[in-house]
């Protein structure tokens, strides 16, 4: 037992009786178990009891034993002034305070089912996927569990894109370039790529976007790659930034992508390129994601994006490589990238405008397949369903807010497992 289970089991009332009694058997009836309290003072507040023929308003303060009292130091600190009751799991020592103030102390531990310790020892074993897994059933999913955790998360990222609006003067554009550099980099390189955007004014990217030669020079050149050009191809890029950075004075400093533990078609050489060929063939790219009313629509504006043509036989720079093709975005890729960068962005902007309605956001969501990972597997394996990424955006946000965190009193999951009746 530790003091936030019997907070949780207070909250939630969760007893196997409540015929109460203080530790000289004289009745305590709660009429108001109180407020959880989160900040500091009392645990609850505003709780009211019915003790010795007396109702009494106040604060209800629990303690795995009576001694913690004690040991916290609670005595005379004003916080604790207004206490009505002392709530123990278990009782071994007098507080002569509340003896003299007739202050009624209650003890749990016959209240409690002993099952429930049982199942919350198991949520702290550490060698599990999840917290509860071996006592987890998919059953007990809330109904609304899903739209309520991505919402949550869309949210927390809303509050994001807000700061990062206010920085970069409302710019949604820019800050779309931003996100979609992010997510072309994909967890590699998620991190250098926007730090990439983010390092070049987009007053810049808007003047020579109708040129992919220079988008892709930019790009590379920023990232070191230009310095010993290896072909022709490469000598031209290399002009290209040299004449862009010195009309733009661009930064002098460089940031090279890493390359290790990526398949060929997602090396940064092949995002990069297909970034520019996005940024190339769609002005106000923005106000194009906007206005888009559905998946296929969203889904259009990338199916022509493509590497340039020298990267038909290569994915590395000045590397023919017995593979060749034109180099497309995938239907994956895209659906990543409407998960992660454009839904996200499109939910901010409706919410700042008054145009939001999260159900049509949802829909979108509903409408993407789920993505394909090993925390999603992991579920899988929970016999979890896992149908759409409205689904598995939910499952990887419950993962790592509350699975991760071991805030099994906090989730949802948690108290249907605690008290499934």
């Amino acid at each position: 037992m530790n003091e936030k289970l019997l907070q949780y089991l207070w909250n939630f009332k969760i007893f196997k009786s409540f015929d109460f009694k203080d530790m000289e058997g004289n009745n305590v009836e709660i009429l108001d178990f109180g407020k959880w309290n989160f900040n500091s003072g009392p645990d609850f507040l505003f709780g009211k009891i019915k003790y010795k023929g007396l109702t009494l308003a106040g604060n209800i303060e629990l303690h795995v034993k009576s001694s913690d009292w004690i040991f916290h130091q609670h005595s005379g600190n004003p916080e604790f002034d207004n206490i009505i009751a002392h709530v123990v799991f278990l009782h071994d020592v007098l507080i002569e305070e509340f003896t003299k103030k007739e202050i009624p102390t209650l003890e749990l531990k016959d209240h409690i089912d002993e099952n429930l310790i049982s199942k919350y020892k198991v949520l702290l074993q550490e060698t599990q996927f999840i917290p509860c897994e071996k006592i987890f059933n998919p059953d007990l999913i809330p109904f609304y569990f899903h739209e309520e955790n991505l919402l949550k998360k869309l949210d927390e990222k809303s509050i994001e894109h807000e700061k990062t609006l206010k920085f970069y003067k409302n710019n949604y554009e820019e800050i779309l370039f931003h996100q979609l550099a992010y997510a072309f980099g994909l967890k590699v390189n998620a991190p250098i790529f926007k730090q990439i955007a983010e390092s070049l004014d987009y007053k810049i990217i808007n003047k020579i976007r109708q040129n992919q030669v220079q988008l892709e020079a930019l790009f590379f050149g920023i990232c070191g790659s230009l310095d010993n050009p290896a072909d022709p191809e490469m000598e031209t890029w290399k002009r290209e930034f040299d004449f862009l950075k010195s009309k733009y004075s661009l930064p002098m400093t460089v940031i090279p992508p890493k390359f290790s533990r990526l398949r060929p078609p997602n090396f940064p050489t092949i995002r990069l390129s297909q970034l520019a060929s996005l940024y190339t063939q769609h002005q106000n790219l923005f106000s194009k994601l906007i206005k888009a009313k559905s998946v296929e629509e969203l889904s259009e504006i990338f199916s022509s994006v493509k590497a340039s043509s020298y990267w038909d036989e290569r994915f590395n720079f000045g590397k023919i490589s017995p593979i060749k093709g034109e180099k497309h975005l995938t239907k994956d890729f895209i659906d990543l990238l409407l998960i992660n960068a454009v839904l996200p962005l499109k939910y901010t902007y409706q919410k700042n405008t008054n145009e939001n309605t999260a159900q049509e956001i949802l829909n979108f969501y509903e409408k993407l397949p789920a993505e394909k990972n090993t925390i999603i597997d992991n579920w899988k394996a929970l016999h979890v369903p896992v149908n759409n990424s409205l689904e598995s955006q939910s499952l990887l946000f419950h993962y790592q807010i509350f699975c991760l965190e071991k805030k099994c009193l906090d989730c949802s999951i948690g108290l249907r497992l605690m008290n499934p009746h």
